[in-house]
């Protein structure tokens, strides 16, 4: 069978418009893929609902089809995006509506089952992440679009390369290359440049978006259109499969792939081969992601600048106690941006930022701002806050559960409005941890010098719920035999302050010269909630790798 050749338009709901027209006339695809879900988009979708009950889907996606779905027909592009959201089937009907005032002839397809809301009481959205097997009934039927709600990432490409390639439910070695690929590809830019490490190894201004050189056997390679902006390395592709990941099995819907045994290689410029990939049966149950108001939330950020910082904390702390007596959760960070003898104002300032949260929106609202305000004329020389509080917005929640497949009612809705269910997968097994993989010789004794962690790893971290994930990986084969004895999950604690009294996780993935770590618990109640300065962990892994520690001399 030829190659497949499937690119990426969108990493998130809101990332650059003009990759769809890009990708589209860049060079050559077969399929072109749209990821716009996230946990938290997922509750702006379900707050749009609330308003309106035709909302739920991502209204970006039409407007880019306005300007290329006749660029997609015209190249023979399929185009498949889980920019349905919430209401897919509303989605379907916008994209044929716009299609009859375009005048292009394009079968609309969409899958639906995920929405298991009615199910969870109290809940504002409750969705099952499904897997690949209905886009693949749509695009066997003849399908040029095909839209989904809540889908895992990677389905956007299993669900091409089955219908491609007709591979069966249990040719797990294939499903999960195409998972792996899917992974990859699944947020845009990241896997170009975007966020790297070391980014200064290219031109990263405007990087391109990637795509997927699929073949038969499940192997692939990562690359992107000539002449676009970033770059595919080894690196690139390393840092984003380690990418909100946990350990070496990733679960999903229609196979659990095995990262540790991924084998990366560069295939030339740009170009970087994925092999070697197996599969196991998925795991028997679904993941459902669950999202639920979880109160009213407000926050204030008090400047303090030049003598006395601590003192002025204490004194503010002091004046607004009063008034946060009733407040279910207060929390309170100094941040120390603050220099001796600054040369200018904003250095010479350290940041108090005051949080609450309270299920009354009363409580944190008019009560606290009253009270902070109050404070302009009477409390610490040189007050002033960064903006006023205001009423208190609505905070979200978000919480895994997990469901049979048989829970959930996966249906292929074709472009001729035949209903095709899903079976749900037959073969399961119950997913347990990888025996910890042999660790290579450590380096021989020689001088070590204090520097930054980062002078000779990379790293990526993000989010999951309530946890935080930090892959953290090598460039040479040196630096791994350092690393994987050095960096251990204590020492991990050490360097994350914030980890020590958290459970930490450390999973070994050699083939990648690489170390993933989960922090459980480090959001709170997830990216929604807004409980750390950082609520995503984006920024987790840079800071890992700005902490000093002894590094041998012959990797400086």
């Amino acid at each position: 069978m030829t190659v497949l050749r499937i690119g990426n338009a969108s990493g998130f709901y809101g990332d650059r418009f003009d990759a769809m027209r890009e990708m589209l006339t860049g060079g050559p695809l077969d399929v072109l893929t749209g990821d716009y879900l996230a946990e938290l988009t997922m509750l702006i979708l379900g707050r749009d609902r609330l308003k309106d009950p035709d909302a739920g889907y991502a209204r970006t996606f039409p407007r880019q089809l306005e300007e290329c779905l006749g660029l997609a027909h015209e190249r023979g592009v399929k185009i498949v995006a889980n920019a349905g959201g919430l209401n897919p089937a509303g989605l379907a009907d916008a994209v044929r509506a716009l299609a009859a005032r375009l005048g292009i002839p394009v079968r609309v397809a969409h899958v639906e089952g995920d929405d298991l809301t009615a199910a969870h009481p109290g809940a504002l959205t409750a969705h099952a992440y499904l897997g690949g097997l209905g886009i693949a009934e749509c695009l066997r039927a003849g399908a040029d679009v095909v839209v989904t709600g809540r889908v895992t990432d990677a389905a956007l490409v299993t669900g091409p390369a089955v219908a491609h390639f007709g591979w069966a439910p249990t040719e797990y070695d294939r499903l999960a290359g195409a998972v792996v690929a899917g992974h990859v590809l699944e947020c845009g830019a990241q896997a170009t440049g975007g966020n790297y490490a070391f980014f200064h190894d290219g031109d990263v201004r405007r990087p391109g978006f990637p795509l997927a050189e699929l073949h038969a056997d499940g192997s692939c390679v990562i690359t992107k259109h000539d002449g676009t902006g970033g770059f595919v390395d080894v690196g690139t592709v390393t840092a984003q499969l380690l990418y909100e990941t946990g350990g070496a099995r990733y679960a999903g819907p229609d196979v659990t792939a095995r990262l540790d045994t991924v084998r990366l290689t560069r295939d030339g410029p740009d170009r970087v081969r994925i092999e070697g990939v197996r599969g196991e049966a998925p795991p028997p149950a679904l993941k459902v992601g669950r999202n639920r108001l979880g109160g009213f939330r407000n926050e204030v950020a008090f400047v303090l600048t030049g003598l006395g910082v601590e003192d002025k904390a204490a004194l503010v702390r002091a004046q607004l106690e009063p008034a946060l007596g009733k407040v279910a959760d207060v929390r309170w960070d100094l941040v120390r941006t603050d220099r001796p003898d600054a040369p200018t104002e904003e250095t010479a300032s350290a940041l108090l930022r005051l949080v609450v949260r309270d299920a009354d929106q009363q409580v944190v609202g008019r009560a606290l701002s009253g009270a902070a305000i109050e404070l302009a004329l009477a409390s610490y020389p040189g007050f002033h806050v960064l903006a006023p509080p205001g009423k208190g917005a609505p905070y979200g929640v978000f919480e895994d559960v997990y469901v049979p497949h048989d829970a959930v009612d996966h249906v292929a809705v074709l472009h001729d409005g035949q209903r095709v269910p899903v079976p749900g997968a037959q073969d399961t097994a119950v997913l347990a941890e990888v025996p910890e993989p042999p660790l290579p010789k450590p380096l021989p004794p020689g001088p070590a010098r204090r520097a930054p962690l980062g002078l000779v790893v990379g790293a990526r971290s993000g989010d999951k719920g309530g946890n935080a994930n930090v892959g953290v990986w090598a460039r040479t084969d040196d630096a791994w035999r350092w690393l994987a004895h050095e960096l251990t999950a204590d020492r991990f604690r050490e360097l994350i302050p914030e980890a020590r009294d958290l459970p930490v996780t450390r999973h070994t993935l050699p083939n990648l010269r690489a170390l993933n770590f989960v922090v459980e618990g480090l959001l709170g109640e997830g990216v929604a909630a807004q409980a750390r300065f950082d609520p995503q962990a984006k920024a987790l892994g840079e800071w890992l790798r700005a902490r000093h520690l002894d590094i041998p001399e012959a990797l400086l």
